[in-house]
């Protein structure tokens, strides 16, 4: 077994990753716990998990604070208390919900993830981000709250539809990006042992992700500053996800044609090579991902960017790319450069 450690303090908290360790969730179950997930999860594993069940329908709309208050009813029905806690067990969907209804349940009780997803393994049950949606943006309602530990269980990408794991990959290929040029070669270079499902490949990549993204959480755990780079990708694909009402597009597509955005703004700005874009788009090719989102209306994806949580004062904070681990924040891009950009990959370019 693979152990990760986030450091923050009295906050700390380690990250499990290998194979049939779902048995160590119990030794940090203390008191009742309720279990929150969906029903065709469930039922690949019930009899790992002798607690009371919450169930949330599929699907990111699931993401609601009228869901969140399904799941405190059941919290209180069930007779959790402060030293309670509450496990969530799926995607990014079921961490981010539970962990808001964890982080808020009498001002916060304690939290386990159990991630089954590539992208929710890699990226949203690390690093204490909590939230449900608003019906005018994503993630707009949430805090911080750490787990006490998250255990994954590598076993779960067997069951992942093949979309599944390339929405995942989007979020993996941003780390090579933000932080590790030797970890982006190493997606090129294994690209097919990925998609293969090869678990000795899956386990370095699983672990290189939440090395990354701990070291980032560890330096900056409210995003006060550095934590922001997380967020390469992020601040069109949002834009692309709330446009076509969260149906369309996995987290993981639409971060890929958001990354794609942002690199090449970046090279517009005369930041990065065109070199550097020729690696990301034909590494997101071999993954088999969009890297544009042709239909879509870049004027309303442009409003739609004002909205997101990165824009402070009405001035958007982008995260842009010099070279591969070498990324910055920028808060003066120019509309026009924005625009044309998000058009050309509206247009399919």
């Amino acid at each position: 077994m693979i152990k990760v450690l986030v450091d923050l303090g009295a906050s700390s908290y380690e990250i499990f990753i290998g194979e049939n360790i779902l048995s160590g969730v119990d030794k940090f179950v203390t008191g009742k716990a309720l279990l929150v997930t969906q029903k065709n999860i469930l039922d690949l594993c019930a009899e790992k998990f002798p607690y009371e069940v919450a169930l949330i329908p599929d699907g990111e709309t699931s993401k609601s604070l009228s869901e969140a208050e399904k799941i405190y009813t059941r919290a209180i029905e069930t007779g959790l208390d402060r030293k309670s806690v509450v496990i969530a067990l799926g995607g990014g969907v079921v961490g981010d919900l539970a962990g808001f209804v964890a982080a808020t349940f009498m001002r916060g009780i304690n939290l386990i993830q159990i991630p089954t997803t590539l992208l929710a393994q890699v990226d949203s049950s690390v690093g204490g981000k909590t939230a449900v949606n608003h019906a005018l943006g994503k993630n707009l309602i949430g805090a911080f709250h750490q787990p006490r530990a998250v255990f994954i269980d590598l076993n779960f990408l067997k069951t992942l539809p093949e979309r599944e794991i390339k929405s995942g990959l989007g979020e993996v290929v941003k780390y090579g990006i933000i932080s590790d040029e030797k970890f982006f070669a190493y997606l090129e270079d294994n690209a097919e042992k990925i998609l293969q499902r090869d678990l000795k490949t899956l386990a370095h990549v699983v672990k290189r992700s939440c090395e990354i993204k701990a070291e980032v959480v560890g330096a900056d755990e409210k995003e006060s500053g550095l934590r922001r780079i997380l967020n390469f990708g992020h601040t069109m694909a949002h834009a692309i996800e709330e446009e076509t009402a969260y149906k369309k597009y996995r987290h993981g597509e639409a971060v890929a044609v958001g990354m794609m955005a942002a690199a090449l703004i970046s090279h517009e700005l005369g930041k990065t090579s065109a070199e550097n874009i020729r690696r990301l788009e034909s590494l997101l090719n071999k993954f088999g991902m969009q890297t544009t989102c042709a239909g879509l209306d870049a004027d309303k994806l442009y409003n739609v960017t004002f909205r997101d949580k990165k824009t402070v004062g009405g001035v958007v904070n982008w995260v842009l790319m010099k070279n591969f681990g070498d990324v910055e924040i920028c808060r003066d891009v120019p509309a026009q450069i924005v625009k044309k950009i998000f058009r050309g990959l509206c247009n399919g370019n």
